[in-house]
């Protein structure tokens, strides 16, 4: 069973509910991979604001999310149409639309002068016209929960959960809208709104609006269907947080094949800053944004191309 871990509790030392959240958290990460949080500082009337900002933007013609397609950016900004994405070498590329979102540098930054991908400037469309100030107001809540909660949760797993805090302060935090249509009538057993992965970096914060479709994988095999309603999170880890902690905190492969329904995800994907070495202690150096685009550019279809030429 996937632990649901009380966040208010978590989060406070003194709280007369931590000791059982940390227990929690401890199966949740180091065991599992997976866990979900409630009673968080993200009302669920914000999430919602912000599954329905996404869907907007996704039920417009594709005619006019085409001007902000990613794959014309050579980045991971923007509309990704479906198709873009190939989690799986071994499926169909993914029948999902994304629009990602990330880290907003500040130009005079000397990190900046780098161009780096993965602090490409933000493309944002103007329908709905509020679509920026959604996005970035929640995207400041999002990755300040994510951080305290990421410290929170490596403290519980028997990590120094101080040490990650000064980490990220130039994440690498992604912040993504999936829009999962209703599972196509072509699709075959290769074809799946995402299809069996790990994800790349730290922590992934994920919202949902409460549909199922997610399916994370048994250590011995199967599968566990997950869902969470709006206000509560999906908690997950990726690669680069398992490498860090020298496998303490598990990465857990998981899916989505789709179902009748349209489903909208959002994931916030956190993590650190550029420069940082996310290798175990004592191993050969592995910066953060070199693990992270080396994944990237085995994804993006667009990013594939750009590699193999």
């Amino acid at each position: 069973m996937i632990p649901r871990v009380d966040a208010a509790a978590l989060l406070d030392p003194q709280h007369p509910d931590h000791a059982t959240a940390c227990e929690l958290v401890l199966i949740g990460a180091a065991d599992i991979g997976f866990l979900t949080v409630h009673n968080t500082p993200i009302a669920a009337s914000e999430v919602t604001g912000v599954i329905e900002t996404y869907r907007r933007f996704f039920h417009l013609p594709s005619a006019q999310k085409s001007a902000f397609d990613m794959s014309a950016t050579g980045s991971n900004r923007g509309w990704g149409a479906p198709g873009s994405e190939q989690v799986d070498p071994n499926a169909n590329p993914d029948y999902k639309q994304v629009f990602d979102c990330g880290f907003e540098i500040d130009p005079s930054d000397p990190v900046a002068k780098l161009d780096l991908p993965s602090y490409a400037p933000n493309i944002w469309p103007d329908t709905p016209s509020d679509f920026a100030e959604v996005l970035r107001s929640y995207y400041a809540r999002a990755t300040a929960f994510a951080l305290d909660l990421l410290c929170a949760i490596a403290s519980a797993a028997g990590e120094d959960g101080a040490f990650f805090r000064d980490k990220f302060d130039r994440p690498m935090a992604l912040l993504r809208g999936n829009f999962y249509p209703k599972r196509p009538a072509w699709a075959t057993e290769k074809d799946f709104g995402i299809a069996t992965h790990t994800d790349y970096g730290c922590l992934t914060l994920l919202a949902t609006d409460g549909l199922p479709g997610l399916e994370v994988r048994k250590r011995g095999g199967g599968w566990i269907p997950l869902s969470a309603p709006p206000g509560e999170f999906i908690i997950n880890f990726g690669e680069m947080l398992d490498m860090w902690t020298a496998g303490r905190i598990k990465a857990t492969p998981h899916r989505v094949i789709g179902t009748d329904a349209e489903r909208i995800s959002v994931p916030l994907f956190f993590n650190p800053s550029h420069d940082v070495n996310v290798a175990p202690k004592g191993e050969v150096p592995v910066r953060a944004v070199d693990h992270l685009q080396r994944r990237f550019d085995e994804t993006y279809i667009h990013l594939q191309s750009a590699t193999a030429s």
